[in-house]
């Protein structure tokens, strides 16, 4: 049994127009729903959990955010420069090549692989997954490799906790 937790990054500031992309950092509400979001996951959390993350600013902060407050230590953390996608094809590729005794695995992310990976691996379609939107879905497989076809259990979006 696999379970995968997809988390878009946080609301990004444009602020900063000289920035690269890979370097736009969370705005305030970004930090904010971050915390409503983890809140709420803490109620279906449970340990071990690998975290895999982009190497983005954005995507990054948002995922040493969840990191803290689920309090995953940094052996299960790891920043994947290859997460720096908005690729889904890129993005599943990363996903199926994880190690297989990682039975869950979180990975943080942008659009539009994102909404695009929930919707081509679950069975509920999720129009967009919005910033800190997070989604679960499980897989009746025991190889991330043969992923597909998996139940989507649940759907955090940090609009209902406003």
């Amino acid at each position: 049994m696999k379970k995968l937790i997809v988390v878009r990054h946080g609301k990004s500031s444009w602020k900063n127009a000289d920035l690269a992309d890979h370097d736009r950092p969370l705005k305030k509400r970004g930090y904010n729903d971050a915390q409503l979001v983890i809140k709420a996951f803490r109620t279906y959390f449970q340990h071990p959990v690998k975290m895999i993350s982009s190497s983005a600013k954005r995507a990054l902060t948002t995922a040493e955010m969840f990191k803290e407050g689920l309090e995953v230590n940094d052996d299960n953390f790891e920043v994947l420069a290859d997460l720096y996608t908005f690729q889904v094809l890129e993005l599943l590729e990363v996903i199926k090549n994880q190690p297989d005794e990682d039975n869950k695995l979180m990975v943080f992310g942008h659009n539009p692989a994102m909404t695009q990976l929930v919707n081509f691996l679950g069975d509920e379609v999720i129009e967009n997954l919005p910033t800190t939107g997070l989604v679960v879905i499980d897989f009746e497989v025991e190889s991330w490799k043969s992923i597909s076809n998996g139940k989507t259990l649940v759907k955090l979006f940090p609009k209902m906790f406003k």
